[in-house]
């Protein structure tokens, strides 16, 4: 059954010790739950009428591993201003920090355009998607 495949997979190296750590019927609870939330998530994307982009499970995987790897930098900021460290100090930090965003950033305008923008393009949508492009970029500058 697919819930026993997905317990395989919580037993699996590739997860966290807590994730390992679960108990069968936690991990089918936590699956159900998970089940749930997607359900979820896709009514409310059916609904809601913003744009949303469906990502390719790499490009997500990219994405979410610069902003975790973004996430503890900043986590680490603020460590040092718990511990009294000196100014400068934390201020290379929040450079770095801030170089990250900016690759992100770069990283995400650049799948933008390769798929959304040429999506739109494609569908005869040339000036909206050249508008939104130019609006996007000036925001960011």
């Amino acid at each position: 059954p697919p819930q026993f495949a997905l317990c395989e997979g919580f037993l699996s190296g590739g997860l966290s010790p807590e994730k390992r750590s679960l108990t069968h019927n936690e991990r089918i609870r936590k699956q159900e739950e998970f089940t749930l939330d997607t359900a979820r998530k896709e009514e409310t994307l059916q609904e809601c009428p913003c744009r949303h982009k469906h990502r390719d499970p790499k490009e997500e995987k990219d994405l979410i591993s610069r902003l975790n790897r973004i996430e503890g930098q900043v986590r680490g900021i603020k460590a040092m201003v718990q511990d009294d460290r000196y100014c400068t100090d934390i201020l290379v930090q929040v450079s770095a920090v801030q170089s990250a965003l900016n690759g992100f950033s770069k990283m995400l305008l650049s799948n933008h355009i390769k798929t959304c923008v040429v999506e739109d393009i494609k569908n005869g949508k040339e000036d909206e998607a050249i508008q939104e492009l130019c609006e996007t970029i000036k925001k960011m500058m």
